[in-house]
């Protein structure tokens, strides 16, 4: 299904989360148009037979809730996004900040190319000799971009390719002076990182007729500010307001917070994981590299010499017919995904994700985790400055600890509700409630025949 195909459809879903299963997935599947095979594996997902294909030594599987984050409106196109992840209220908390960024007009989005950076150290080279190296890998960069271009006739018909180089010298380094010189490669749809290292491994020994350094590394890197994506969001105060705090102070608080997460690391970390929750789960879902994204995000945020929160909130004058304050958000930051290859493609249950997101392009998948990580910012933001991150979270924590604790069936829900109500969201507590329910079970019959 085209994205042109899904834009009368409306993810603003009242009511979602209080269906049952069988009837969320149903709903997906007609939005998705997904066949009776699709839906089945968004039940059965990764079969043992798979998995022993896509690592080593497997034993088993490990399953995670798949859930769909409702409400997102991104560049004016509505948009269902799924989310694995085992972190009780992140899905619930990121569809209801993108329902607050509805009463804005939703996220608007952009990103860059997809460059990749793929880096060659190069060693032995005499302290002074280093801008003369520089030099003779700059007169030589048709050549070099030729050599690195040679293996990936596929990627250049489809647009992509070597784009140009970047030379750095670290004459300082505990192991001597070095220059490192940067592959710059569009990888288009892929995340590209084998496309990347083939590359930078077909032009080291250029490098080193060149220059008459030692090449030792020869990798991509996880910092990929080259290829980067960033949302924004408008919302009105007023869709801020809780039953006892105005809008505007909901606002102000949001702002503040995010002034503390800017200016301490402490916080800034928090505040960063927060707004990985979201990223990640969608990364999960597709097949992409959760750890490379996370790499990239946490260097990007320490680019300026300290680690600072990722996320920009400020109060803004209402632009439209109605005077007042607006609340303004943006998030930017590296995001190396891909639709192609790996486990996008080797994992039936990230195929499927990728329909539900309506088959997006690389840079298009970017954009939607991008706006995703900006609503769990939102949302988080939102909690802490009202009612405290505990109160939404613990209610939903309650549920796996009555699980835990052995709760079967609707007992889960009626032990969390307990949980709550007496406010003690304990193991210890939640195994009290199930042996005292251990009584009304049907007892299974000792003797039976267990062959």
């Amino acid at each position: 299904m085209s994205w042109e195909s899904c834009m009368n459809k409306s993810s603003r879903l009242s009511g979602f989360y209080q269906l049952s299963c069988e009837e969320r997935a149903a709903i997906v599947a007609e939005w998705a148009e997904l066949t009776p095979d699709e839906r089945r594996v968004l039940q059965a997902g990764l079969s043992l037979g798979q998995a022993s294909f896509m690592i080593e030594n497997v034993i088993g599987l490990l399953t995670l809730p798949l859930g769909i984050a409702t409400n997102f409106c991104i560049k004016d196109e509505d948009v269902l996004v799924p989310m694995a992840v085992e972190e009780p209220s992140i899905v619930a908390a990121v569809s209801f900040a993108a329902r607050l960024a509805r009463a804005g007009g939703g996220f608007r989005t952009g990103s860059s190319e997809s460059v990749m950076i793929g880096q060659v150290q190069l060693l032995d080279l005499p302290r002074h000799d280093l801008a003369t190296a520089a030099a003779a890998v700059r007169a030589a960069e048709a050549d070099i971009l030729a050599a690195a271009n040679h293996l990936h006739p596929s990627i250049q018909a489809r647009g992509g390719g070597a784009r140009g180089l970047e030379v750095r010298p670290l004459p300082d380094t505990r192991a001597g002076p070095m220059l490192i010189v940067h592959l710059l490669f569009d990888t288009r749809d892929a995340m590209g990182a084998n496309a990347v290292n083939t590359a930078v491994e077909a032009i080291a020994p250029l490098l080193e007729t060149l220059t008459g350094g030692r090449a030792l590394l020869r990798i991509l890197s996880n910092l990929s500010d080259q290829r980067q994506a960033w949302a924004e969001v408008t919302i009105p105060v007023q869709a801020l307001a809780t039953t006892d705090l105005a809008g505007a102070r909901v606002a102000q608080g949001i702002v503040e917070a995010n002034a503390f997460a800017v200016a301490d690391p402490y916080r800034a970390a928090t505040h960063n994981k927060g707004i990985m929750n979201g990223i990640d789960a969608v990364a999960l879902a597709t097949g992409n590299d959760w750890r490379a994204l996370e790499a990239g995000a946490h260097a990007y945020a320490a680019r300026r010499g300290q680690y600072r929160g990722l996320t920009d909130w400020q109060l803004v004058p209402s632009l439209g017919a109605q005077a007042g304050a607006e609340l303004y958000g943006r998030l930017q930051m590296p995001l190396a995904v891909g639709v192609v290859g790996g486990a996008t493609k080797a994992h039936p249950t990230a195929q499927v994700a990728l329909k539900i997101l309506g088959q997006p392009s690389a840079r298009r998948l970017a954009e939607i985790m991008v706006a995703v990580g900006l609503a769990q910012n939102l949302a988080a933001m939102r909690a802490l400055v009202t009612d405290g991150i505990q109160r939404g979270h613990m209610a939903l924590h309650a549920r796996q600890v009555a699980l835990a604790a052995g709760a079967q069936g609707d007992e889960v829900s009626a032990i969390a509700v307990q949980l709550v109500r007496e406010g003690q969201i304990r193991q210890a507590r939640a195994e009290e409630l199930v042996r005292a329910l251990g009584d009304e079970r049907p007892s299974a019959h000792i003797g039976s025949d267990s062959r």
